[in-house]
């Protein structure tokens, strides 16, 4: 017999933004469905009606497509599968798996107290199993919700494909709702039909996920009968802050599109999330490509993984190094816009060229480049501090001869080693004043290539009405 190809999905609720823990799930259920040439489905549980948005909806796309995870198949989303539910349901109560409870939330509530007072494990006791209601009369007013009739003996296993083996006795679980009193099915029901419809092979999902498996196995057992294929399970860790704590804002760690906000290429957090909680040897930066070849779950770590700003940074640092000036430029852009700057003079690309080595995101990129865009203007106790004495008179020398010189770096930057020669100074006693003069700063690139970029108009006014200031 044939094995059936790889099939695997990711399933979030549009109940909120995407986050890094669901987005690295993703990534690692796209590149298992990749490295084994199989399938992977996006579908959108959004069955809890009440907190689930079209905004959350979009959100989850726009993530998706920003860290270009395609999917093959979807999105699929549960509440346009409710009769399916229903359907399934009802077979369940028919064939005696499934039953109606009337049980109130205050009935249950009570039971709950009791069950705690007397130090036992707090769980449905089973009123409502027909053997047990002994002809009762349905409560009025009470809708009923639907309840899965859990095996009373025997035991749940599974070899995690992360985890390893895991056995839970079937007397440790009891009858789960799989509808409520509205007739919307609950999650764990929904998504063992949904994967059983969509023939999903390999469940990878976090680890917060491990007690709801041997329920959802017993729910599989139930709706396929005997000699039904169940998929494979494995359980990813969390992912902590760098305190040891479950991750959250507090350590920098927010929704996908919030890193597109702060400035970091998709390339970047994808391979960053790849290396979180899996590993090939000391592999750090790594092509999609790569990643796909490599991909396996013997390599995902048991233990936690954790999250390191830091690292992040480093990371995207070195993929904007890489990235075309033309790319850097238009996406840092709008960036410059909303910090006030205004492009015209020196080609964008180019200054994105000389200064991307210096930027960890496109924020600090927008940033240095404002030296370029940003309005011209000069402290007071910078020029009182750096434009006096033989640095000024050099300065003014460099501004009576930079009109007749060849406006690139080498020439210019062979001009002010003549007046450093000239003035008996040093360097950076030329440098920094002509730096101060043209931008303001006292720390910039290499000053030739700065001068290069600003061109000999805008150059020659900027340090001229620099040095109308001076005394």
């Amino acid at each position: 017999m044939t094995s059936p190809s790889v099939r695997t999905r990711i399933a979030p609720s549009p109940t909120g933004m995407l986050h890094l823990g669901t987005a690295r799930t993703a990534l690692f259920c796209w590149a298992f469905a990749r490295h084994h040439g199989g399938k992977f489905i996006l579908r959108i549980e959004d069955t809890d009606l009440e907190r689930s948005t079209e905004a959350a909806v979009q959100v989850i796309l726009d993530s998706m497509s920003w860290l270009d995870l395609e999917y093959d198949e979807g999105p699929f989303r549960q509440t346009d599968r409710l009769s399916r539910y229903s359907e399934v349901i009802d077979r369940l109560i028919a064939q005696g798996l499934a039953y109606r409870c009337y049980a109130s939330k205050e009935e249950l509530e009570t039971l709950r107290e009791g069950q705690m007072a007397r130090g036992e494990k707090p769980r449905y006791d089973g009123r409502w199993r027909p053997e047990n209601a002994g002809g009762r009369t349905p409560p009025a007013g009470v809708r009923p919700v639907i309840r899965f009739r859990n095996p009373d003996q025997g035991e749940v296993s599974w070899n995690d494909l992360v985890k390893g083996p895991i056995v839970i006795a079937n007397s440790e679980l009891d009858d789960l709702v799989i509808a409520r009193g509205d007739g919307v099915p609950t999650y764990n029901f929904a998504v063992v039909v949904d994967d059983i419809d969509m023939q999903i092979t390999h469940v990878l999902r976090g680890d917060d996920h491990v007690n709801n498996t041997p329920r959802q196995i017993n729910l599989y057992r139930a709706i396929l009968g005997d000699g039904g294929l169940l998929p494979q399970f494995g359980h990813l860790p969390m992912i902590l802050g760098p305190d040891g704590q479950k991750l959250s804002k507090r350590h920098g760690a927010v929704s996908v599109m919030q890193y597109d906000e702060d400035g970091f290429l998709p390339e970047a957090v994808f391979n960053y999330l790849a290396r979180l909680g899996w590993s090939h040897g000391d592999h750090e930066k790594f092509s999609r490509t790569q990643l796909v070849q490599w991909f396996d779950l013997a390599h995902v770590n048991r233990a936690p993984a954790q999250y390191n700003l830091d690292k992040l940074l480093w990371l995207n640092g070195e993929y904007m190094k890489e990235a075309t000036d033309d790319r850097l430029a238009a996406l840092v852009t709008p960036r410059i816009a909303q910090l006030g700057g205004q492009i015209a003079g020196p080609a964008l690309p180019a200054v994105c060229g000389l200064l991307k080595d210096r930027a960890r995101t496109l924020n600090e990129l927008a940033e240095h480049a404002m030296l370029f865009y940003g309005p011209h203007g000069v402290d007071p106790a910078l020029i009182a501090q750096h434009l006096a004495g033989p640095s000024l008179a050099a300065v003014r020398a460099f501004a009576q001869r930079a009109g007749s010189v060849d406006w690139e770096r080498a020439a210019l930057n062979g001009l002010i080693k003549q007046l450093v020669g000239e003035f008996a100074l040093k360097m950076p006693q030329v440098a920094v004043p002509l730096r101060v003069a043209l931008t303001g700063r006292t720390q910039t690139p290499s000053i030739d290539a700065v001068l290069e970029l600003f061109g000999r108009d805008a150059t020659l006014a900027r340090i001229e009405a620099t040095l109308a200031r001076c005394g």
